[in-house]
């Protein structure tokens, strides 16, 4: 069975990965990971607010006036909020290289271009394969239109690709009026490829202690559902690399991501709950539902379920819309 795909310009050996988060922090779950099939390691984002604080650090050190501009800092997170330093971040990067034989996957989080982006050099020289732009952002500014918002995004892919020759994936939010124009143009900017989608921090209000109440939510599969839906609707359209991340905890939830678009399927919340070794039964599913199915490899499959074949994906949508709300019974 040919589980091979393609994913960023990057030949993988299956199109499962483990997505951003603290798996990758030790070194030995890094090897398990591999171990299990891991097809690439994805590593947890360096943040804009991380690096913009130690600049701001460095500044008071040097300038003999700093309170002049202690204001601007009380915009950033405090020191403790971060565990590690840019630098510590880089070194992982080569400890990282260093210990697995697959491709190695950073991760940037930011929204702003500035001084911060030139990391994204510093990330390709201490030995990354690829670069994943975690764009977190919630417009709140009434004034800022969304051409304005869309735009800032394009001026940092722009940004990062004028420093880097390594292959770069945008990791976006569900949340833009024209989804399918907004990828065409993350390509024209400079981009490789997109990852549906981000999970957003979703804030819950103690109504106790009247503040808000940081929750964090692991995934389930309901959640792929969006993710389904864009991969076939943008997949159908749009020809570039496509990762699907958020609600893939078996292989038949794989399938079907595989089946609407996707190149790849990243899964974080299913390993955290069930360890790495899941990773390895998610694989050995995968290859024998496809033999079971009678497909000769991943290649062969993908794209099979997009909206390649439905003229009109708006109608399609709709009718399925109707369907749905008449089909509840009281």
């Amino acid at each position: 069975m040919n589980l091979a795909t393609e994913y960023l310009g990057l030949k993988l050996k299956n199109p499962l990965m483990p997505g951003a988060s603290p798996l990758v922090d030790d070194l030995a779950t890094v090897r398990r990971l591999e171990d299990a099939g891991a097809a690439a390691i994805v590593m947890h984002s360096l943040f804009e607010e991380q690096i913009e604080l130690e600049h701001a650090a460095l500044q008071r050190d040097v300038e003999s006036h700093t309170e002049s501009f202690a204001e601007a800092l009380t915009y950033l997170p405090n020191e403790e909020d971060f565990d590690e330093t840019s630098e510590q971040y880089l070194q992982l990067i080569a400890k990282i290289k260093a210990t697995v034989s697959v491709p190695v996957i950073a991760s940037l989080n930011g929204i702003t271009p500035g001084g911060w982006v030139g990391h994204a050099k510093l990330i390709e020289q201490a030995g990354a394969d690829a670069l994943e732009l975690n764009y977190y952002d919630l417009p709140s500014n009434p004034n800022k239109t969304g051409a304005e918002v869309e735009q800032r995004a394009l001026d940092l892919v722009a940004a990062i690709r004028k420093d880097v020759k390594i292959p770069i994936a945008v990791k976006l939010s569900p949340f833009f009026s024209s989804l399918p124009n907004f990828v065409k143009q993350l390509l024209g900017a400079g981009a490789n490829g997109v990852v549906l989608f981000n999970r957003f921090y979703q804030p819950d209000i103690d109504i106790e202690d009247l503040d808000t109440d940081s929750v964090l939510e692991l995934s389930t599969p309901a959640e792929l559902r969006l993710r389904l839906r864009w991969l076939a609707v943008l997949s159908a359209q749009v020809d570039t690399s496509y990762a699907a991340t958020g609600g893939v905890h078996s292989a038949e939830d794989a399938v079907r991501a595989i089946m609407a678009g996707a190149h790849t399927v990243q899964m974080v919340s299913a390993l955290l709950k069930n360890g790495t070794d899941h990773l390895a039964t998610v694989l050995a599913d995968l290859s024998q539902w496809l033999e079971e199915h009678e497909y000769e490899s991943v290649a062969q499959m993908r794209g099979t379920m997009n909206l390649k074949h439905c003229p009109d994906a708006t109608a399609f949508e709709r009718a399925n819309y109707l369907r749905i709300l008449k089909s509840w019974q009281v």
